[in-house]
């Protein structure tokens, strides 16, 4: 008996291997070009839609989807909900409980995993195409019929609330969620998505289950699909994983806000060596004309790592900081630039006056014509990287639906770029970056600065 259990084993572990080893290599995208990618919108007969790139050189199919709406929408008294939610909705469904669910899928090397952020709900799923249609099926019952049986929702809750717990303990995280708090105030982009002890702690399996009834329908729903599928097989697929889904949502979106930063310096007292310091003040929305000229902005005030003037100046030329940089955030109801760095105690105060300086001279003067030329050459070259995954293929088929950027944003997405001139990167510049209402928080033992400087 011994015998047989070992050789079952055995064999088990072998598809397995196999399986995965496909997989790794479906995962690449023949071809690296972005022409190369076409783009197809589908719609099943119950009206579901989602966008598809074929690919035939293995047997596999990866799907990302996202419902609109996510941790932000969590009650004030719930928070992390979303999170919860995400982690415990695979944990068995339908007649499957949480170890005959995830055995369902290690068994075939079916991968389907969810998430949440601020503004959704996210799913990943990939498959071997001789599990195609059991894959959807376990995706539709996660999505429509998961149990969220006591057993595993208070594991991963007390996972999720250990979790909460030590990043509390981390300065850089207390930074990142205080200048967010000064941000959005009483909004609910405030509320960290991951929760908090009290919020999970409140949770009820009856909030998990009217979660998925009140969130997950078609109206918010967004589907890109990569791989070894036709048109005609997808739309089968779409109705029998979310036609079920209610026709509408119950709530979708938070009101609009601007972010309120406005200059200065706050301190949150930890007693480390290093202080975790973050910055920023409001931003430009993902819809705003001048966007891609932002976003060749950022590249170079601190977005491109080692080339970017953040890093040269900060780190290069005085050695002040381990880290520096700069990113934008486009939320849906809101936007920010923001940046962090990470330095000694002792050279906090001189790496603020640095970014200051640097904040104020690029919002004045923009960036040089030999910058802005290296930036869109580094950016326009990079973008076909992004095309040897399917699974971020299938990410930028959701973003391109959520952005509303067209179904042929892949071919004009460079010409958007190289259509930026000095003459918009200095105008964008001196109206997006605002040095006077550059918001700083350090945590840490910064020394010689403090909260009014």
């Amino acid at each position: 008996m011994n015998i047989m259990i070992m050789r079952e084993a055995i064999r088990r572990i072998t598809q397995s291997m196999i399986a995965v080893l496909i997989l790794g290599v479906g995962v690449l995208i023949s071809g690296t070009s972005a022409h190369a990618v076409e783009v197809e919108r589908v719609i099943s007969e119950k009206g579901v839609e989602a966008w598809l790139v074929r690919d035939h050189s293995n047997p596999i199919v990866t799907m990302e989807f996202k419902f609109l709406g996510g941790g932000a929408l969590d009650p004030s008294d719930k928070q992390g909900l979303a999170a919860l939610a995400a982690t415990t909705i695979d944990e068995g469904a339908g007649d499957l409980d949480s170890t005959a669910f995830q055995t369902a899928l290690d068994d075939r090397s079916i991968t389907l995993s969810f998430s949440a952020g601020l503004d959704s709900f996210r799913g990943t799923f990939r498959t071997l195409n001789k599990h195609r249609d059991y894959a959807f099926e376990l995706a539709r019952l996660a999505l429509t019929e998961a149990r969220f049986d006591e057993e595993p929702v208070d594991r991963i809750r007390t996972q999720l609330v250990s979790r909460v717990k030590q990043n509390s303990q981390s300065p850089n995280y207390r930074a990142s969620r205080k200048i967010l708090e000064m941000a959005f105030g009483d909004h609910p982009y405030a509320q960290p998505s991951n929760g908090t002890v009290e919020g999970l702690t409140a949770i009820t399996r009856d909030d998990l289950r009217a979660f998925t009834k009140n969130r997950f329908a078609r109206d918010t729903l967004i589907i890109g699909v990569v791989g070894d599928i036709t048109a005609d097989e997808l739309k089968v697929y779409l109705d029998k994983t979310f036609g079920g889904l209610p026709a509408k949502a119950t709530s979708t979106g938070v009101p609009e806000i601007k972010a309120a930063l406005s200059g200065g310096i706050t301190v949150i007292d930890v007693d480390v060596p290093q202080s975790s310091i973050q910055f920023g003040h409001a931003g430009i929305s993902r819809d705003d004309p001048d966007f891609y000229t932002a976003h060749v902005l950022n590249y170079i005030l601190g977005g491109g790592s080692f080339v970017s003037r953040l890093y040269q100046q900060v780190r290069e030329e005085r050695g002040l900081a381990y880290s520096v940089y700069s990113y934008l955030m486009p939320l849906d109801s809101s936007a920010a630039v923001m940046g962090g760095a990470g330095t000694a105690n002792e050279r906090v105060k001189e790496t603020v006056y640095v970014i200051r300086d640097v904040w104020q001279e690029f919002a004045a003067n923009g960036p040089t014509q030999q910058e802005l030329n290296d930036a869109k050459t580094y950016l326009t070259g990079a973008f076909p990287l992004r095309f040897t995954s399917s699974s971020t293929i299938a990410n930028m088929l959701v973003a391109m639906q959520n952005d509303n950027l067209g179904i042929d944003y892949i071919d004009k997405r460079n010409s958007y770029i190289e259509a930026v001139t000095l003459e918009d990167a200095k105008r964008v510049a001196n109206q997006l970056y605002q040095p006077e209402k550059l918001s700083f928080v350090i945590a840490g033992k910064p020394v010689g600065i403090s909260a009014t400087e």
